[in-house]
């Protein structure tokens, strides 16, 4: 798989050879969804591993692996942990709701940076594949998941259309 990146002094794309690391191209949710919707209490762990045609093993990026299961399950939301608030503007401060254009915009301006730069495609991908809606949230803050799910005002950034 080849990615590219900008070099930071001639602000020129790069390709970035990162090896045996694949994209999912096509979930298929029918055992995670036996396991959902079973009479016994599974908690499904995937491993994000992806086989390709040919039988080639790929390793897959967690969070993109995440958001394609999401996608492919229909979820009503995506939670995603990250040690950070959650997605901050050009101040440093979090940004409590955005759409995914305006994530989209935070990604193109620069503001997004580092590993919220993926996050933020995944959500956006997860969405436009049929998710709700997406959270990134601090997974550093006691009972992050709880806060965000049971308070009014949640514990991060909720992500939608």
């Amino acid at each position: 798989m080849t990615r590219t990146k900008k070099d930071p002094d001639s602000n020129i794309e790069q390709a970035v050879d990162l090896g045996f690391v694949g994209e999912p191209t096509k979930v298929d949710p029918q055992l995670i969804e036996a396991l959902l919707t079973s009479e016994h209490d599974y908690i499904p762990v995937v491993a994000p591993i992806g086989v390709s045609p040919a039988g080639d093993t790929f390793n897959i990026n967690a969070d993109t692996v995440a958001g394609a299961l999401a996608g492919a399950l229909k979820a009503k939301r995506m939670l995603m942990l990250t040690d950070i608030k959650g997605v901050l503007d050009g101040n440093g401060e979090l940004i409590r709701e955005m759409t995914i254009d305006q994530a989209r915009a935070l990604i193109d301006t620069g503001v997004a940076t580092g590993g919220m730069i993926p996050k933020l495609e995944n959500a956006i991908h997860a969405i436009e594949s049929g998710v709700e809606a997406v959270v990134i949230l601090d997974g550093r803050r006691p009972h992050a998941m709880l806060v965000e799910l049971f308070s009014e005002y949640g514990a991060g950034t909720l992500i939608k259309r």
